[in-house]
């Protein structure tokens, strides 16, 4: 089995855009099982209109709980806190649930065990069927943190899957940035795929995420949508990327029938023949190059 990630250094460059399309074309050769690792905005639901089939809770931080009955407002948990998370009280404190990070210093400090960290409801993954394969996904809630850990929950299900199923490519539509989701979700990775677009804040933004996979030794492409929009710029990027050993394997001109298929909920390639459907087609053949490439050019099974 292999597995491929699509990383954008920042959002809106068309990311879930070209992951729905390579899991269109994908699945017309191979047997695919999906995850959307943007929990914080999770959007390839959107495009692939799956069915949920199963799902749980998703527990990945702590919040301080102050027993009143049990407090003496001795002030050594707002001292110790360094969130400032703790409110003072006449009687007793309590706990600012926003500003809590759930560190349990000020559990250990507190001199009568007034205070206990107790796990909280950060979020939710779902386990879907859409018309391509298994599509994992999930949704963290608003102001939770630990977005990499869901990331991680979520990938390792549809991993587990995949390898269950005999499936042939586990593909991830990652999340923008660099930050802790985007480490947890190139982990174990066999090839990234970066979508960028032919903006100074995309340039730069790409030149982190290559950082990144050249860290982590993971193999990069990359392919600039909308090229057409900026072609001496797109230019640039494409020999900036040859520098970096990160071969530029297709250019998607822009169309706004792109817009049409998502608004009807498909992947552009399955919506229409054109420019922009050649051009994803034309990516997904060499990304399968890549990825049944040993590295010497010797061909291996997906």
């Amino acid at each position: 089995m292999k597995q491929m990630v699509i990383l954008s250094g920042k959002g809106g460059t068309g990311k879930t855009t070209v992951t729905a399309a390579l899991a269109h074309l994908a699945s017309q050769e191979a047997d695919i099982v999906m995850a959307d690792a943007d929990v914080d905005a999770a959007n390839l639901e959107l495009v692939l209109s799956p069915q949920v089939q199963e799902g749980g809770g998703f527990t990945g931080g702590g919040l301080a709980i102050i027993d009143p009955e049990l407090c003496t407002a001795c002030g050594i948990c707002e001292e110790i806190c360094r969130f400032e998370a703790i409110i003072p009280g006449d009687e007793a404190y309590s706990v600012d649930e926003l500003g809590c990070e759930g560190c349990g210093a000020c559990s250990y400090a507190c001199p009568l065990e007034a205070i206990e960290i107790r796990k909280q409801l950060d979020g939710k993954w779902f386990r879907s069927q859409a018309c391509y394969g298994p599509l994992f996904h999930a949704r963290l809630f608003a102001a939770r943190e630990n977005s990499g850990k869901l990331v991680t929950l979520v990938k390792d299900k549809a991993r587990k899957l995949a390898l269950e199923q005999g499936a042939d490519l586990l593909l991830v539509d990652g999340p923008p940035g660099i930050g802790c989701p985007v480490i947890a979700a190139v982990s174990g990775m066999d090839l990234t795929l970066l979508v960028t677009e032919p903006t100074v804040s995309a340039g730069h933004d790409l030149r982190r995420i290559v950082g990144v996979t050249h860290h982590f030794g993971i193999p990069a492409l990359a392919c600039i949508n909308k090229w057409d929009v900026n072609p001496t710029r797109a230019r640039e990027m494409a020999v900036w990327c040859e520098e970096q050993r990160v071969p530029v394997v297709g250019q998607i001109p822009f169309d706004q029938v792109v817009t049409r298929a998502m608004v009807q909920g498909r992947p552009v390639t399955a919506y229409t023949d054109g420019p922009v459907t050649e051009a994803l087609r034309a990516i997904w053949e060499e990304v399968k190059e890549h990825l049944l490439s040993d590295g010497t050019g010797a061909a291996k099974e997906m």
